[in-house]
């Protein structure tokens, strides 16, 4: 079938929106016609080459819409059902056995290197292969070809378009709080970077209960949103600003919980020295270099790292849905909507801190 895509490139610095061939459906697929996608960092970087990820390829991981069509062998939704797309998994390993499809053995073949290349839901442009099933579902098209696996339905009274950012960045935020540090209520929290999942963190934090939610950025428009969405404190950070200090002048004595997004490693020490005795500090970006140990050992500290918010999707999307419906989860207030024909526009603006969290849509 002809479907309507953006396609990266090697070496091209935009994306380019090319109508495209894609294989039909298969007995264990779902046919699933997009009514929204979020952009994540992970399709930026994705596109510069830095993941390893084959190209061309069609991207976009955050992708909601309507299932036109199952194969025989599905029964977890049918046609008319609205759906968000996660990450994909096998289902089969260990890790996947256990509930923790975040963590699948094969992660890396099924999101990331088209471990599916020729099975149902591949693209074409006459001749020339491209790359899709980018978390299984490449979601930066007007139709993507799923598995049970990563598709969740959701209750059809929910704000269709913007649902898709919950399969990714959103729930990573609030899944890292709720799920894997699960601060008790009173506890005090420090969160490094409010960018859409840092913010989304900040959230998480305000449904836990925490008393104290320290927020850290480098711009200033991104520490109002968080105190818009429940921060108690903000630090706003630069070169000479001593953030950990900042923190402990907040919080005497320190945080119980801190969070990382920003992928840094003087982020991830200062988050370090934030805690107080026998805090725990998780992350959900590696750094370039591990942060010093010393305080780790000699404060009992415990450090994680945390992928998609060790979140079992099929349970934790649908919540996040019903605190929204609840006006206790306004995740909403992230998200700037472009055509998805605005691609390259919407990455410019968020890169420049203009946006928070593009959404594309896309026309009936």
């Amino acid at each position: 079938m002809k479907v309507r895509a953006a396609v990266a490139y090697e070496g091209r610095p935009s994306f380019s929106i090319e109508e495209l061939e894609m294989s039909e459906p298969g007995p264990e697929n779902l046919l699933v016609r997009m009514a929204g996608c979020g952009l994540c960092h992970t399709d930026v970087k994705a596109r510069e080459g830095t993941m390893g990820v084959p190209m061309p390829v069609v991207l976009g991981h955050e992708g909601a819409g309507i299932v036109e069509r199952v194969g025989a062998r599905v029964t977890k939704v049918k046609p008319g059902d609205h759906v968000v797309l996660t990450g994909d998994s096998c289902g089969a390993c260990p890790t996947c056995l256990a509930g923790n499809p975040a963590y699948c053995d094969r992660m890396s073949s099924l999101n990331f290197t088209d471990g599916r290349t020729g099975e149902p839901g591949s693209f074409n442009k006459g001749s020339v292969a491209i790359h899709g099933h980018f978390f299984g579902q490449s979601s930066f098209s007007n139709y993507a070809v799923t598995r049970e696996r990563n598709t969740i339905p959701v209750r059809k009274d929910a704000p269709l378009e913007i649902l898709g950012v919950l399969g990714c960045g959103v729930q990573t935020g609030a899944g890292a709080i709720m799920n894997s540090l699960h601060p008790p209520a009173g506890s005090a929290i420090a969160i490094f970077g409010a960018g859409p999942v840092g913010l989304s963190a900040v959230m998480g934090a305000v449904v836990c209960g925490c008393s104290a939610i320290v927020a850290v950025d480098l711009l200033e428009s991104r520490l109002a949103m968080a105190r818009h969405l429940g921060a108690t404190h903000t630090v706003l950070a630069g070169p000479e600003v001593k953030i950990a200090e900042q923190i402990r002048k907040i919080v005497p004595g320190g945080v119980g919980f801190a969070f990382d997004t920003t992928g840094r490693t003087d982020s991830n020490q200062q988050a370090i020295e934030s805690l107080a005795a026998k805090g725990s500090f998780g992350f959900c970006a590696v750094p370039a270099e591990a942060p010093k140990m010393y305080q780790v050992m000699t404060r009992g500290l415990s450090i994680r790292g945390i992928v998609q918010g060790d979140s079992a999707p099929d349970v934790f999307i649908p919540h996040l849905i019903e605190l929204h419906i609840n006006g206790r989860f306004p995740f909403d207030r992230l998200v700037t909507k472009y055509p998805i024909e605005k691609i390259n526009q919407a990455i410019e603006d968020q890169a420049a801190g203009k946006v928070v969290k593009p959404v594309f849509t896309f026309p009936s």
